[in-house]
């Protein structure tokens, strides 16, 4: 076993780790914070990476704090907790303009703005619970490992959710349904759904207020997991649109279906999880809004239907998972033409990759703002907005 190495914490990657330079080796440090001095531990290496964990503190950076949670280190859920809050945002900050200059090939970069979460721990709205029948563990996946963390407190979900986890745990593990691996679970603060349901536990039907919309959903749909940020992110993804039609792709449960519709003439949206289609369209029912359409479909394929190349888009929204949108995606919105676009992203790195097709296929980057959806971890919701020539 090799000898610990003494490294200082440069800044923080895309990822979360942190970056160092010692003995003619690139090393990334996990649960670092930037300055910090630290022997570490060689773990593994990848190339001319080398991947390391912290052996000691030498010297703590000045933005290090101590994390509060019992399980930081060991539970994979949380790994900013080691930065006080406003080094958390500053590091968001850097990871998207890294993402950006490195991927995007953006020069020069544009200004980043992150709006700030209200609350910073107890702010979850929506979790995945992993459940080992075997150890009788139930809480998060171990960083780095599918060894489940058996949590009895989570400090980032929202008291109606961790009343939910407490209630779960108090439950005989023989009564969970056979061979469960992991528990969905959501909740609008006024009552929680899980999916599978079995004993007390329901799979209800939850509905939340955003704006001027009402959205129901339940634990088997997709929902924002950071719910008093929703407002601001639907009014900067789609500012000033307005046209004759657009396309809402990944629509989900129709968080951005619903405002689009009463912007445009007509509009499309694409969701291929057919719970959140189905709710997406009973909440455009219940608004009473009749110009829209949810299609329940892969997006890459309806994108290349015949019935899609031949629409016309004034304004084209996507929302994909953390993978981006697939080549097909990015190639079927680029045929279409749309005069605006607006990409909402979980994923920097995945985000500037979309960005440089769409930029390479004509379109200019008009601005970019990021959501603190996730505090106390390195990830962050960015949406950019892009106009065409036409």
């Amino acid at each position: 076993m090799s000898l610990p190495l003494e490294v200082e914490i440069e800044r923080l990657l895309p990822g979360g780790v942190g970056l160092a330079h010692a003995d003619g080796k690139t090393v990334f440090v996990a649960l670092a914070a930037p300055g910090d001095r630290l022997l570490v531990d060689i773990e593994r290496q990848q190339g001319k990476i080398f991947f390391a964990s912290i052996h000691e503190i030498l010297s703590p950076s000045p933005v290090r704090i101590e994390p509060p949670c019992p399980y930081f280190g060991r539970c994979g859920g949380c790994d900013f907790q080691q930065l006080n809050y406003e080094a958390q945002l500053a590091a968001k900050v850097e990871i998207v303009r890294d993402c950006l200059h490195r991927i995007a090939k953006l020069e020069p970069l544009p200004e980043v703005v992150i709006h700030r979460s209200p609350d910073q721990w107890r702010y979850r709205a929506r979790a995945t619970w992993q459940f080992d029948e075997e150890k009788g563990t139930l809480g998060y996946y171990e960083r780095a490992s599918r060894r489940v963390c058996d949590v009895t407190d989570c400090a980032v979900l929202v008291p109606e959710l961790q009343t939910a986890l407490s209630s779960l745990r108090a439950t005989p593990f023989h009564e969970f349904p056979p061979g469960i691996k992991h528990l969905e679970v959501a909740t609008s603060r006024d009552d929680v759904s899980l999916a599978p349901e079995f004993a007390d536990f329901q799979t209800r039907e939850l509905s939340l207020q955003v704006g001027g919309e009402v959205y129901h959903y339940n634990a088997e749909a997709f929902f924002q997991v950071n719910q008093d940020l929703l407002a601001s992110l639907i009014d900067y993804s789609l500012a000033d649109a307005s046209g004759d039609s657009a396309l809402d792709l990944y629509c989900g449960v129709g968080l951005f279906t619903l405002p689009l519709a009463r912007r445009f003439k007509s509009v499309v949206g694409i969701e291929a999880n057919s719970v959140a289609a189905r709710f997406a369209r009973r909440n455009l029912q219940r608004a009473d809004l009749t110009n829209t359409q949810v299609v329940t479909a892969k997006v890459g394929e309806w994108l290349s239907a015949k019935e899609a190349r031949s629409r016309k888009a004034d304004f084209i929204l996507l929302d994909p998972p953390r993978a981006g949108a697939e080549s097909v995606v990015i190639k079927g919105v680029l045929a279409l033409a749309p005069r605006q676009i607006s990409y909402v992203s979980c994923d920097p790195a995945t985000l500037a990759r979309d960005l440089k097709k769409l930029l390479a296929g004509g379109y200019k980057l008009d601005s970019i703002a990021s959501f603190d959806m996730f505090p106390q971890t390195h990830h962050v919701e960015t949406i950019a907005r892009l106009s065409g020539l036409r």
